[in-house]
């Protein structure tokens, strides 16, 4: 079964275990039970891992996946105009390295229709802690993209209980280049003052320089950001087990999945040099396993997330990765 076939099929299952708002809550209660509850941005967390954004990109499978055992989810990305992705194929999976590759291109129902979807949500009760993830429309031109994502900020704020925002993703054209602090700095004031009290952070790019890493941490600092994510997919492909033309038939996209882990655990050590203690950093990029979730929180980070290991190893990876 192709992979986004796949993801499809697994994402009915979930929202049927959460169609019930009683239901889901009650689950979760076993799910994380042996978890260790962590406080993180004033919000109450049953566990300190949670679900990267990728997977449940219009929030539609909240109270599933808070039952599976994640402790926050983050949904998105979402955009301020709704659009379909990039053409298919645009996820493959690359068993040998237990990793994937990516195109997807912000597919998603857009800010407006999201926001509305949330709202709903909450009214009935039995979520989790939800993150919304936002990025540039991709028919939004670059210099224009500031006033995109507040859009989306003044959209999806009031119904999130955090924002991320997003400038680290490969597969939109132009995207990475807004992580220089000369176009960083005015987009994230930007959007500070559209998010009102709801915390904010940024997402970065595991293939930045050091030195970048810590400038735009120093910035998240300077500007009152309650931290930083990190990191998003890598553009590299050295290192890896599957043969090089299997995985230049593949083409373009994001890696993630363990060939990030070791960058992604240098950038989180670089952020935690950078950032006062009271900030929060979520470490998301190879993390698979409990002991990596441990690796993660012993080298600073306040929250973890994971999306690949969800895909390899089914509906029960959540609940062991919440026994740390």
């Amino acid at each position: 079964m192709p992979p986004e076939t796949a993801h499809h099929a697994a994402m009915l299952v979930i929202r049927a275990l959460g169609a019930t708002p009683a239901v889901a809550p009650a689950v979760r209660a076993i799910t994380t039970r042996r978890g260790r509850r962590t406080t993180a941005m004033g919000l109450e967390l049953p566990t300190p891992f949670g679900l990267a954004a990728g997977f449940d990109k219009n929030a539609v499978g909240l109270r599933g996946l808070g039952a599976l055992g994640f402790g926050h989810v983050e949904i998105g990305t979402v955009t301020a105009k709704a659009q379909p992705g990039n053409p298919r194929p645009r996820l493959f999976r690359l068993p040998a390295d237990g990793a994937l590759i990516n195109r997807m291109g912000f597919n998603n129902d857009g800010a407006e229709v999201v926001a509305a979807r949330l709202a709903r949500l909450r009214r009935r009760g039995g979520l989790p802690v939800v993150g919304v993830n936002i990025g540039k429309s991709r028919v939004t031109a670059v210099e224009d993209a500031a006033d995109d994502y507040r859009t989306s900020a003044r959209l999806l704020a009031p119904v999130a209980d955090y924002i991320v925002v997003n400038v680290s993703s490969p597969n939109t054209p132009g995207l990475r280049g807004l992580q220089e602090l000369d176009l960083l700095e005015p987009l994230l004031a930007a959007v500070l003052a559209e998010s009102g009290g709801t915390p904010l952070l940024v997402k970065i790019a595991p293939d930045l320089e050091d030195d970048a890493v810590r400038h735009i941490g120093a910035l998240a600092d300077r500007l009152g950001l309650a931290g930083v994510v990190a990191t998003n997919t890598t553009i590299r492909r050295d290192g890896l087990r599957t043969p090089a033309d299997r995985v230049e038939a593949m083409g373009a996209g994001g890696l993630s999945g363990p060939p990030v882990a070791a960058r992604s655990l240098e950038v989180l050590r670089l952020l935690r040099e950078t950032l006062p203690p009271t900030a929060t950093v979520i470490s998301v990029g190879g993390v698979m396993t409990a002991a990596d979730v441990r690796e993660r929180l012993a080298a600073g980070a306040d929250l973890v997330q994971g999306y690949t290991g969800f895909l390899y190893r089914g509906p029960g990876w959540a609940a062991s990765l919440a026994r740390v």
